[in-house]
């Protein structure tokens, strides 16, 4: 069972990738919340298998492409930090950063219907990072289509976590810019370059 969705554990960032030759490792964030890790703080590894979490002591940290860079105590080499790819660093629900007015949890949002000047889109499937300023909502529709909206300031107008609800108001145009291609259409484009050249 995911552990995000008891409320005893909050996913704040999933490890990717090492980084470096002395057990740094690259993690994407799925906390908004600016400055959630500090030098000193306790956070919880729990591998992709689901087994037993463990308790790491973040020893230093800093930005690096989008992602952030973590170095963790008594993790000193790339094997051990090899170990933790795929890993969601968590701290307990208890410790729950209070959060100023308009921030959100990422692991909130996922299941939440997004609303488009009031026509509802579909439900969040996924929220993604690292593509440009702000977080990417996956939403899909009933009908199996999917858009990338942007969960930036400019498009929010307001976030009801206890209505599962996002209320957003989108350019005109923009759900069918950020649809992904469906292969039909890929064909198409393919066929269409192949004319032109």
């Amino acid at each position: 069972m995911n552990s995000e969705s008891n409320g005893e554990f909050i996913t704040l960032a999933r490890v990717v990738k090492t980084q470096g030759r002395h057990g740094e490792v690259a993690a994407e964030m799925h906390s908004d919340v600016p400055g959630r890790f500090a030098a000193g703080m306790k956070l919880f590894a729990l591998p992709k298998t689901q087994d037993a979490r463990r308790e790491l002591e973040v020893e230093d940290l800093w930005p690096h492409k989008g992602l952030v860079i973590l170095k963790f105590r008594g993790v000193d080499s790339m094997s051990d930090a090899e170990l933790l790819i795929g890993s969601e660093l968590q701290v307990p629900g208890a410790q729950r950063a209070d959060l100023e007015p308009g921030w959100n949890y990422v692991s909130d949002l996922i299941g939440c219907a997004v609303l488009d000047h009031a026509r509802e889109i579909g439900r969040i499937e996924d929220v993604q990072f690292g593509a440009g300023e702000a977080p990417l909502l996956v939403v899909a529709d009933g009908a199996g289509k999917k858009f990338d909206v942007p969960f930036a300031e400019a498009y929010l107008e307001g976030v009801d976590i206890a209505q599962r609800q996002v209320r957003m108001s989108l350019p005109e145009g923009m759900l069918e810019v950020n649809a992904p291609v469906t292969a039909e259409e890929k064909q198409e484009q393919q066929s269409e370059r192949k004319k032109r050249r």
